[in-house]
């Protein structure tokens, strides 16, 4: 599947612009990640960019999340290493993440909402005029963005990277991105 097929099909399974906004920014962020970690930046960008293709379906079971979304691509023959990331990076289920994409697909989906989180407290609301240390800094306040889970985010250690190293390629990646995902 290529990026402009994965992006139909996410536009026509996805109406709420702020979710098809994060899912850009997860693509983002995983294809800087497998440049990182010398993997495929193409297949890794596609799980980020579909990884919650069926979330407007299954908001209200979360139990489903993610099988749905899985069962949907695998049955268009998208390759199964995405397939299997998009499968088991809602922890609801208790599939074991094997692969680095899956580790790395955990840990980005909490950290993008934590960055857009952060950009939207700065006066500008420019993601372009925040960094890894006003990210950080906001890390470790409980109740700022609380959807962003921080032990989720903190899994970047399950594929060998340090937490300022993950949430610098994130923030970085995101501004990459940044007319695309409005900020």
């Amino acid at each position: 599947m290529t990026r402009e097929e994965a992006l139909k099909l996410v536009k026509r399974n996805v109406k709420t612009k702020n979710l098809v906004k994060h899912m850009i920014a997860a693509e983002a962020v995983m294809a800087e990640l497998a440049k990182h970690l010398s993997e495929d930046k193409g297949k890794w960008g596609l799980a980020g960019l579909l990884h919650d293709i069926d979330y407007e379906e299954t908001k209200d079971d979360p139990k489903k999340h993610s099988l749905i979304g899985a069962e949907m691509l695998d049955e268009l023959g998208v390759d199964r290493e995405i397939v299997q990331a998009v499968r088991v990076h809602n922890e609801e289920h208790g599939i074991p993440r094997e692969t680095l994409m899956d580790k790395a697909l955990y840990a980005v989906d909490p950290l993008t909402g934590l960055i857009v989180a952060a950009a939207l407290i700065h006066p500008d609301k420019k993601i372009s005029s925040i960094d890894t240390g006003f990210v950080m800094n906001r890390f470790g306040e409980k109740h700022f963005a609380k959807g962003a889970n921080r032990e989720n985010i903190k899994a970047c250690q399950d594929f060998g990277m340090d937490l300022d190293e993950f949430v610098e390629i994130g923030v970085a990646a995101m501004q990459e991105v940044s007319s695309e995902i409005g900020l």
